[in-house]
């Protein structure tokens, strides 16, 4: 049987599944992720900007967290605020990441699935990232999504490009 997959905006309900997967991907774990956000943080993003989940028989298998530059300047995260003095981007810009997908779920779409949502949610905004320098098959994936190499970064012995994308307009179905 196939398992149908839901792209829906995350709700505090889903908070322990991001959680659950965050931890798991973490590079203490043998992850990729950088950091790490508490349960706080990402409530607070909750009610900031629209925070996506992928959801496989009712367990969240990927996120991807975003976060406006003005709730971004109030926290202060040393490893964004690099990012961000690399690049600043556009007023009306917004922090794209971190996203993740479960390790059982990679190579089938589900990153280009939630970005799509994204963009169907902040149209005409600019989102900026950063990904390890290192991390190729990252790389090559959000290339893949039309995302390009705009800066790059060191940060706690680590290389870091920047990335940015410029959402599209929503289609306009009253014309």
């Amino acid at each position: 049987m196939i398992n149908s997959i839901a792209i829906k905006v995350a709700t505090i309900n889903h908070l322990d599944g991001i959680i659950k997967l965050q931890t798991a991907n973490q590079a203490s774990q043998g992850g990729t992720l950088s950091g790490g956000l508490t349960a706080n943080q990402i409530q607070e993003m909750m009610s900031d900007m629209p925070q996506i989940v992928a959801i496989v028989n009712n367990e969240i298998v990927g996120f991807l967290l975003t976060t406006s530059q003005a709730v971004n300047n109030n926290r202060k995260v040393p490893i964004v605020d690099a990012m961000s003095a690399s690049y600043k981007g556009s007023a009306d810009s917004y922090i794209y990441g971190p996203i993740c997908v479960s390790q059982t779920q990679r190579g089938k779409g589900l990153a280009q699935l939630m970005f799509q949502e994204l963009l169907k949610l902040e149209p005409n905004r600019e989102g900026i990232l950063f990904i390890k320098s290192d991390n190729i098959a990252s790389l090559k994936a959000h290339e893949k999504m039309g995302m390009h190499k705009v800066s790059s970064f060191h940060f706690n012995n680590a290389d870091f490009d920047v990335y940015a994308y410029l959402s599209q307009p929503k289609e306009d179905n009253n014309l």
